[in-house]
């Protein structure tokens, strides 16, 4: 590490600051993996056992986070006279540490300690009221989980200097972001997503139904190497940083040489898995491929939950359910499967992964109506934030929601209000990133058509090692050098806007439907 200013206390001090941040980095590491664990392998018993783990783990991240020598670190290393010499690289470190130092300080030990606690035990009884269709099960566990997120909000909320309680907790996810640019964003693509279904859905509908053909797990586990292997993920060799097990809501978590996936098989439903692997993978592979030399350092993350999910629905829609990569797969999908779909032609594959219609499952969602999800979950998200929506309250706006902009009648909470596992785990404000990521991959793909005019060409080939490589330099290799939106900005040269997204899903819907 080089400090331009050549100072030896001021070497010393950032030294120092970043054997902290390797400290704290390792551990989250750690309590990532035993996060996995209760997801993936846990035994039903050890529930109790497990949210003291975690919250333990918590607890001496948070006192690592708030040591009293990182605040004196910090405050050596900016009051140095030096101090602006430091390069980009050191002084985005520095930034970002004393961000966190500046909120860690704020929360009190015993909050942490408690909302640690709190996630394990409400996930878990949201799987149990989730598979028995019984939200007077999960209430009271999904209201404490709530209230504590309310208190962390109000504390962050002085500290990060926001007007809402909500946009403290949706910095957490989309850093200086905030509700009101979202809306404007959100208003925007909701619009321009209805008039499009509207068009779409005059259509005549494509065959869809070869897509619930049973296929037993072990031959979608075949399918699900196949992918991996495809998108460069490895999960085989003996230098594999990866793997892919079973949950009940896939998933992506770990860092640097140790990143998990998680799927959901439906041997009825074999395309939720088929995309939920590429959507994954694309988290793994951003993750995977963040620059090796940040390791242990604070940008050595992603740049936001938003950056990290367009790179997941980049692999998923832009690449997954294009025409080119299903002229390279299908026939590769015919040896893995057998019989199962050997009259299915190109054609038809290609409009029944595209098919458009309002569904009630948001993993499950299309392109088109995807946004919906999001925008509806967002909505109700400032109401409880904000304006403090009472529990009992959920089911009802959701539902209605649901009628309004899909125009569907939510039969059980199951398949409404408790779907995802976001509010149990108390990630209010994270719900936007995910339509957040398809405005991202709007912007991206505009450059990259003009810097790899065949990478289509080149998936119909069989190779995504072209994209990949793009992606490494165009989006991997910054890490969070740059919050979001000034991504965007320095790499492609434009603003975060709707209308390069949207002029994406016309060209490509028109394709397929002709309309």
């Amino acid at each position: 590490m080089i400090v331009m200013s050549g100072s030896s206390d001021l070497k010393k001090d950032y030294k120092s600051l970043m054997a902290k941040a390797k400290e704290m980095a390792v551990l989250g590491s750690a309590a990532a993996i035993v996060q996995w664990d209760m997801e993936t392998k846990m035994p039903p018993g050890a529930i109790q056992l497990r949210s003291q783990q975690l919250a333990m783990l918590q607890q001496i991240s948070h006192k690592m986070a708030t040591s009293p020598e990182i605040g004196k670190l910090l405050a050596s290393i900016e009051k140095h006279r030096d101090f602006d010499a430091l390069i980009q690289v050191e002084m985005r470190n520095v930034h970002l540490m004393r961000k966190e130092y500046d909120e860690a300080t704020k929360l009190p030990e015993e909050l942490v300690v408690e909302i640690a606690k709190q996630q394990a035990i409400t996930v878990d009884i949201w799987k149990k009221a989730k598979a028995a269709k019984d939200y007077g099960m999960f209430k009271p566990e999904l209201e404490k989980m709530i209230e504590l997120t309310k208190k962390s909000g109000d504390i962050l909320m002085e500290v990060k200097g926001t007007q809402t309680r909500y946009d403290a907790l949706l910095d957490m996810f989309e850093p200086k972001m905030t509700a009101k640019t979202i809306n404007k964003h959100f208003t925007e693509m909701r619009d321009g997503l209805r008039k499009l279904l509207d068009r779409i859905l005059a259509e005549d509908k494509p065959d869809i139904s070869f897509l619930s053909r049973h296929m037993p797990v072990e031959t979608q586990v075949k399918v699900t190497n196949s992918l991996a292997a495809f998108i460069d993920y490895d999960i085989s060799s003996n230098k594999a940083r990866g793997r892919i097990d079973e949950t009940e809501h896939p998933f992506t978590t770990g860092y640097y040489d140790d990143v998990r996936v998680t799927t959901k098989y439906h041997e009825d439903n074999w395309v939720a898995n088929f995309y939920s692997v590429l959507h994954e993978g694309g988290h793994a592979l951003y993750e995977l491929g963040l620059p090796q030399e940040w390791m242990y350092q604070p940008l050595g993350t992603g740049a936001g939950m938003g950056v990290h999910e367009s790179m997941s629905r980049f692999v998923e829609n832009y690449v997954g359910k294009s025409p080119e990569f299903w002229k390279h797969y299908l026939p590769e999908l015919k040896k893995l499967t057998g019989s199962t779909l050997k009259d299915v032609s190109l054609a038809q594959m290609v409009s029944a992964v595209n098919y458009v219609t309002p569904s009630k499952i948001r993993i499950e969602a299309d392109e088109v109506t995807y946004g919906l999800h999001i925008i509806i979950r967002f909505e109700m998200e400032q109401e409880i934030m904000n304006n403090d929506l009472p529990v009992d309250e959920f089911p009802q706006l959701w539902n209605q929601k649901y009628k309004d902009y899909l125009g569907l009648d939510i039969e059980n909470d199951s398949e409404g209000v408790m779907q995802d596992t976001h509010w149990a785990t108390g990630y209010y404000g994270y719900f936007p990133s995910y339509a957040l990521g398809n405005l991202y991959d709007g912007v991206w793909s505009i450059k990259l058509d003009k810097d790899l005019p065949d990478w289509r060409q080149q998936i119909a080939g069989g190779s995504f090692k072209a994209v990949k490589n793009w992606l490494t330099e165009n989006v991997y290799k910054y890490g969070n050098l740059y919050d979001p939106e000034d991504l965007v900005k320095n790499v492609t040269g434009r603003e975060l806007a709707v209308k390069p997204f949207m002029d994406y899903l016309d060209e490509k819907f028109q394709t397929i439907y002709n309309n």
